[in-house]
């Protein structure tokens, strides 16, 4: 059984000392330089401080410590976590070159998967369960880099990366409930508390950005109590379910590398077409665009705990659904079809279609 006045007591925790913090942890960006100069790829017009992730890592230290959670690989986990946001806050202050930062998230993944914690099998539709063997540990480490990197690729509006890491996060929290895997609960309910409380002081107009040092300690988080749930899980097609949780960022990482491989770029070349950008830039204010993606993370959040313990045949409706999903959303990334947005088109015509009937 679950103690739901110490969870309810660790969020607390966990979002009013996020909260609490923030302030002070803005000030010191501003004293010592820690600042987002905007440019052209920026939506943002004025300096910003960053290292707001600090607050995000302070709140969640706090909760953590008040639960004090034990779990096998917690010491490397700890550690990995050591490592990335020390990686974030470097960036923070001195815009460390890629290859620095890849650096870091390789050593924080090596961490973890030393510690013998793996991604070690995978249920496949209609093949069962598919042992990875010595591919484990690649895949274990392409996963944790992945994600860490997918979180930092969507931070740029205010409010975003908070906001979608929060809705998955959550998402992840009640499946976990649901299987009753308590780290994973611990965890979660102290990540969400921590997003939720600086989230107040970075949604739009934001006062400060979580920075790297957010960005990258949410992705190897959401990476990492994924792996601790959701690939744990044996049912039916569970290796899709991490992918659903957090499909917006996951997909629009994909997107942005097709889309500098076909324009010959740089996969780690920046640009403005990011999905949250291309909804801008189609007139939508930044407070919606950022509501507008709110809503998608919601949409496949919902999906995915549905298709946590859904049987064959819902499984593979959701699979459809999820898929017309994720056509919508790169009708909107502008990735396919040079621009053009069939699906998209085909449902204006049909909403006409019935407003005249």
């Amino acid at each position: 059984m679950y103690d739901i006045p110490q969870l309810v007591t660790a969020f607390l925790i966990s979002a009013i000392v996020s909260i609490s913090i923030t302030p002070f942890i803005r000030k010191m960006a501003i004293k010592f330089g820690a600042m987002d100069k905007p440019d052209h790829r920026k939506a943002h017009t004025v300096s910003m401080p960053r290292l707001g992730g600090l607050s995000i890592v302070i709140g969640a230290i706090s909760g953590y410590l008040f639960l004090q959670p034990e779990a096998a690989y917690m010491s490397a986990i700890l550690l990995g976590a050591f490592v990335i946001v020390l990686t974030g806050v470097l960036d923070d202050f001195f815009q460390l070159k890629p290859i620095y930062k890849l650096t870091g998230q390789l050593i924080a993944a090596s961490i973890v998967v030393s510690s013998g914690l793996i991604i070690d099998k995978l249920t496949m539709p209609f093949l069962g369960t598919v042992y990875l063997d010595n591919f484990s540990f690649v895949i274990t480490i392409l996963w944790i880099v992945g994600v860490t990197n997918a979180i930092n690729l969507i931070d740029g509006l205010d409010g975003l990366a908070a906001g979608v890491s929060a809705i998955g996060l959550t998402s992840i929290l009640i499946m976990a409930i649901m299987d009753y895997r308590m780290i994973v609960v611990y965890l979660g309910i102290i990540l969400v508390g921590s997003c939720l409380g600086f989230l107040y002081h970075n949604f739009y107009p934001a006062k400060i950005f979580m920075g790297d040092t957010g960005a990258l300690f949410l992705g190897y988080s959401i990476a990492i109590i994924s792996m601790l749930g959701l690939f744990k899980n044996v049912a039916l097609f569970s290796f899709i379910i991490p992918i659903v949780v957090i499909a917006i960022p996951i997909f629009d990482t994909m997107f942005a590398i097709t889309r500098r491989l076909i324009n010959k770029q740089s996969i780690g070349t920046p640009d403005k077409k990011h999905i949250h950008y291309q909804l801008v830039k189609m007139g939508y204010s930044h407070r919606a665009a950022v509501l507008i993606i709110y809503a998608f993370s919601t949409f496949f959040g919902i999906m995915a705990i549905i298709f946590n313990s859904a049987t064959l045949l819902t499984s593979l409706i959701i699979i459809v659904v999820v898929v017309v999903g994720v056509q919508v959303f790169a009708e909107l990334s502008g990735v396919v079809m040079n621009g053009q947005k069939p699906l998209i088109n085909s449902f204006k015509r049909l909403v006409k279609v019935k407003d005249k009937l």
